[in-house]
C-alpha cells in the first residue's frame, strides 16, 4: 500500500525500544489505529511535537503489516492549556477514555472525532464549568452511537406538553402521569429538559454555548451519567 496522508488526534503513548513510539491515533476515517513513530523521542525527531498524547495534526503514514508506520507530520493542535492545569486534564483524560472504548479501527469516526475535538478545545480554551461540559459531551456522544433520546412527546402516551421527567428505561421524557408507573423516571426542571433538547438538536459548533444554574446542572449530571451509563452498560 502507498502513503497515506490523515489528519488524526493521538489518544494514547506507550514507549517502544530506546527511542520509538507505539501510538493509538483517532482518524476520521480509518477509525482508530495503531501507529509506530520510529525515533519519536529523540531530542531532535522531527516527530517529537507531533507524536505526544492529545496533539492533533496532519501525518503522512504508510501501513505495515500490522500497524501503521508515521513518515512525517505537521501539529495544527496540541491543546496546551490542558498540559498546565491538571483539572482539566484529568477531564481530558476521562474523555478519551471513553473516546478509545466507543471507537474501532475501519471506522467512519468523523463525527465523533468533531465532537472529540470540540470537547477538547472547549475544556481548554474557555472557562465553561467542566461538568457541564462532560454532560454535554456524553449525551451528544450517545446521539451518535445510536442513542438518542425521545424528546419532543412522551415515551408512553405521546402527549408533547409537560414533559418533567427522564425515563433511563424507555429513553427519554416522560409526563408526570405515565412517571408514576416507571421506576427508572428522573424529575426535571424545565430549563434541563431545554438543555437536554439543545444538546440533541444542535450542531457541533455550537454545541457548548450556553450555560445552566447549579441546580438544573445537577440534574443534567445525574441524568446523563446514569443514561451514559445505562445504554453503554458501564
Amino acid at each position: 500500500m502507498g502513503t497515506i496522508k490523515s489528519s488524526g488526534i493521538i489518544i494514547s503513548e506507550n514507549n517502544s525500544g530506546d527511542y520509538d513510539k507505539m501510538l493509538t491515533m483517532l482518524t476520521p476515517g480509518l477509525g482508530k489505529i495503531s501507529c509506530v513513530a520510529k525515533g519519536a523521542r529523540r531530542p531532535r525527531s522531527a516527530l517529537l511535537a507531533g507524536t505526544q498524547f492529545l496533539c492533533f495534526g496532519e501525518y503522512l503514514m504508510y501501513k505495515g503489516s500490522n500497524t501503521y508506520n508515521i513518515n512525517s507530520c505537521e501539529t495544527i493542535e496540541v491543546f496546551y492549556n490542558l498540559r498546565t492545569d491538571l483539572d482539566k486534564l484529568n477531564h481530558a483524560v476521562d474523555i478519551t477514555k471513553i473516546i478509545r472504548d466507543v471507537t474501532e479501527e475501519n471506522q467512519n469516526c468523523y463525527k465523533i472525532l468533531q465532537l472529540y475535538l470540540n470537547t477538547l478545545y472547549t475544556l481548554s480554551e474557555t472557562d465553561k464549568d467542566p461538568e457541564l461540559v462532560i454532560s454535554i459531551f456524553k449525551l451528544k456522544l450517545l446521539c451518535f452511537l445510536g442513542f438518542t433520546p425521545r424528546i419532543q412527546e412522551c415515551t408512553n402516551c405521546k402527549q408533547k406538553n409537560e414533559l418533567q421527567y427522564f425515563s433511563l428505561k424507555d429513553n427519554g421524557f416522560k409526563c408526570e402521569a405515565c412517571s408514576r408507573q416507571d421506576k427508572s423516571c428522573i424529575k426535571m426542571s424545565e430549563s434541563t429538559a431545554n438543555a437536554i433538547k439543545y444538546i440533541v438538536m444542535s450542531p457541533a459548533k455550537k454545541l457548548y454555548s450556553f450555560n445552566l444554574k447549579d441546580d438544573s446542572l445537577e440534574e443534567l449530571k445525574l441524568i446523563t451519567k446514569l443514561y451514559f451509563n445505562e445504554k453503554l452498560e458501564i
